[in-house]
C-alpha cells in the first residue's frame, strides 16, 4: 500500500479563513487531535510574525507527539539581503522543529509585480534559504507558491524556481494551486511532468476556489505526488483550503492508499467535531463522511433500502469513518424506518410490538401540529421515551416571566425569572441575556446546576425560528429547534407554539432532558 503523507495547516493556513481565531491552548489542543488521528506533519505556525506563534512554539514541548512531526512555516529571505541577517529567517529556527516549510515564488508575474526584482535573485533567494537551513540539519519542505499559474504562464521560469530548491537540497517539492483555479486535469499533467523530472519527493497544495480543492488534490496523487497538505476542515483563505476530512478517507476507502493508520480512520469523524468545536463553528451538516447528514436517509424507500443492503444507498459504511447512519423522523418515514430508529435506544421494541402502532400515530399527529422530527432526533427520542414511561420527570416549570427593554447602551436587554421543581424542592432564579430566549437559557441552567451539575458541561450552538402559516400573521404558530453541543456530541430539539417564547422555552427544556437521559442521570 503506497504511503501519502498528510500534511495538515488547519493552524496556519486555515486560521486566515474568514472567522477563525486560535488561541495558544486551541493550537495545543488541536495539534493532539491531529496527532491522535496519525497525520505526518502539522503546520503549526510562523514564529517571526506574532507573538502568538511564538509562544506556541515555546510551549509545544508540552505536547510529547507519537505520529506527527511540527512544521514551522516561512518565506525565503528577501530581495538583497543576506540570509543570516534576515530576521524572519532567523525566527524559525526558535521553533525549534525538526522540519520547515518555507515558500517562493514560482510565477515570473509576482517576480515582477510583487517582490519587484529580478529572476536571478528569485532564485537565489530560493537556494540560499533553503540551503541555509539544511546547513542547520532541518527536513525542508520547498511551497513552490502560484505554482500552477506560473508553469501554465511561464514553464521554463516555474521548473527553474523548483530546480533553485532541489539543487539547495529541499526534501519535498509542493507545487501550490495558491488562486484556487486550476482544474483536475491541468493539476493531473503539470504534476506528472514534474514527478518525472524531479527525483525528489513532490507535494501538492491547492485552494478552493473553483470548488475543486478535494479533486484536485486527488489527481495530483494519481500523477505521483506523495505528500497532501490541507485544513482539515477546509479552512483557509476566500474559498478556503483542500480539505483533509474529505481527502483522507477517499484516497484511503476508495483508492487504496494509506494515509493514516488504518485504526485510526474511526477517529475521522470525532476529531471534526472536536476541531469544529474549538474553532466556534458548525460542523456542515452535507460535510462527506464527517458532517451529520452523510449518512442521513429520509425518503421511505431509501431508508427501506439502507436496511435491507446498506450498499444500496451509502457509498461506505459509516462507521468506517466513525460516523453513524441516521433515518430522519417525518412523515413521509417508512415503518421500518421508524423501527430502525427506536431499537437504537429502546431494543426491546419489534415490528409486532403493540406500541410501535401508537408511536407512529403520535408521530403523524404531532407533525401535523407543527413538530418536526427529522430535524430533531433528539425530541423524537424524547417522545419515544415518554409514550414509553421510560422517562421519569426530571424537573417541573412553576413559571417564568420574561422582560425586556430595548437598552440605549450594548448591555443585556432581557431579563427572564422562573420557578422550577424538582422533586419535593422549589428552586428560583433570575438571568439577564441578549434577548429572551437566552435570558430564560441562563435561569434555566442556574436553577437547576444544584441539582444537575453535568448540564453546564453543554452549551446552545444553533437557534433556529420558522413561521408555519404565515396568512395567520402575528397569530401564526412557530417552530423554534435548538441544537446543542458538549464538544463530542450534537443534538436538536424542537418546540411549537403561537408563542416564540414558549415554542423557545418547550424546545430548551428538551434540549436539557436530553442530555441528562443520554449521559444516564436519575432524576430526583
Amino acid at each position: 500500500m503506497k504511503r501519502i503523507e498528510i500534511f495538515d495547516s488547519t493552524l496556519r493556513d486555515g486560521a486566515q479563513g474568514e472567522g477563525i481565531s486560535f488561541s495558544v491552548e486551541d493550537k495545543l489542543n488541536i495539534v493532539r487531535l491531529l496527532d491522535e488521528l496519525g497525520v505526518a506533519y502539522v503546520e503549526a505556525g510562523n514564529p517571526g510574525s506574532n507573538p502568538k506563534d511564538l509562544e506556541f512554539f515555546r510551549r509545544a514541548g508540552e505536547l510529547n507527539l507519537k505520529n506527527a512531526e511540527l512544521v514551522a512555516f516561512g518565506s525565503t529571505r528577501r530581495k538583497e539581503i543576506p540570509v543570516e541577517e534576515d530576521k524572519n529567517v532567523q525566527a524559525l529556527l526558535t521553533a525549534n522543529t525538526k522540519a520547515v516549510a518555507l515558500f517562493g515564488k514560482s510565477w515570473d508575474l509576482h517576480v515582477r509585480d510583487i517582490l519587484r526584482t529580478t529572476e536571478e535573485e528569485n532564485f537565489a533567494m530560493i537556494s540560499d534559504t533553503v540551503s541555509f537551513f539544511k546547513s542547520h540539519g532541518k527536513k525542508v519542505i520547498f511551497d513552490a507558491e502560484h505554482f500552477f499559474d506560473g508553469y501554465k504562464a511561464n514553464p521554463d521560469f516555474a521548473l527553474k524556481s523548483l530546480e533553485a530548491a532541489a539543487v539547495a537540497g529541499a526534501d519535498i517539492l509542493v507545487l501550490c494551486d495558491t488562486n484556487g483555479g486550476a482544474f483536475p486535469n491541468e493539476v493531473f499533467n503539470i504534476t506528472k511532468s514534474v514527478v518525472s523530472r524531479f527525483n525528489i519527493a513532490v507535494g501538492i497544495h491547492v485552494h478552493n476556489d473553483g470548488g475543486l480543492a478535494v479533486a484536485n488534490s486527488i489527481m495530483a496523487v494519481e500523477a505521483g505526488a506523495v505528500h497532501v497538505q490541507g485544513t482539515y476542515l477546509g479552512f483557509g483563505e476566500r474559498s478556503g483550503n483542500a480539505n483533509l476530512s474529505t481527502i483522507i478517507p477517499n484516497l484511503q476507502l476508495k483508492q487504496g492508499y494509506r494515509c493514516i493508520p488504518a485504526e485510526n480512520m474511526q477517529l475521522l469523524t470525532p476529531v471534526a467535531r472536536s476541531i469544529a468545536e474549538i474553532a466556534n463553528v458548525r460542523l456542515y451538516g452535507g460535510e462527506p463522511y464527517v458532517g451529520s447528514s452523510a449518512f442521513a436517509h429520509k425518503a421511505g424507500m431509501h431508508a427501506d433500502g439502507v436496511l435491507k443492503n446498506s450498499a444500496s444507498f451509502e457509498h461506505v459504511p459509516p462507521e468506517a469513518v466513525g460516523n453513524e447512519r441516521r433515518l430522519l423522523m417525518s412523515e413521509i418515514s417508512g415503518r421500518n424506518a421508524v423501527l430502525y430508529r427506536i431499537s437504537r435506544f429502546c431494543p426491546e421494541i419489534s415490528k409486532t410490538s403493540p406500541e410501535l402502532n401508537g408511536i407512529i400515530e403520535e408521530l403523524k399527529r404531532m407533525e401535523l401540529e407543527g413538530y418536526q422530527y427529522e430535524g430533531a432526533d433528539a425530541s423524537f427520542e424524547l417522545l419515544v421515551r415518554k409514550r414509553l414511561g421510560k422517562i421519569r420527570p426530571y424537573f417541573e416549570l412553576g413559571y417564568y416571566r420574561i422582560t425586556g427593554e430595548k437598552p440605549n447602551t450594548n448591555d443585556y436587554s432581557a431579563v427572564a425569572t422562573l420557578k422550577v421543581h424538582v422533586g419535593d424542592k422549589a428552586q428560583t432564579a433570575a438571568a439577564e441575556g441578549n434577548g429572551p430566549v437566552n435570558a430564560l437559557d441562563k435561569a434555566l441552567r442556574s436553577a437547576l446546576s444544584g441539582f444537575y451539575p453535568i448540564l453546564s458541561e453543554f452549551h446552545l450552538v444553533d437557534y433556529k425560528v420558522r413561521v408555519m402559516n404565515s396568512k395567520q400573521g402575528t397569530a401564526a404558530r412557530v417552530r423554534v429547534l435548538i441544537t446543542s453541543t458538549d464538544g463530542k456530541n450534537e443534538w436538536t430539539t424542537v418546540g411549537v407554539s403561537t408563542d416564540v417564547i414558549e415554542a423557545s422555552w418547550l424546545a430548551l427544556r428538551e434540549s436539557m432532558e436530553y442530555k441528562l437521559v443520554s449521559e444516564n442521570v436519575e432524576p430526583l
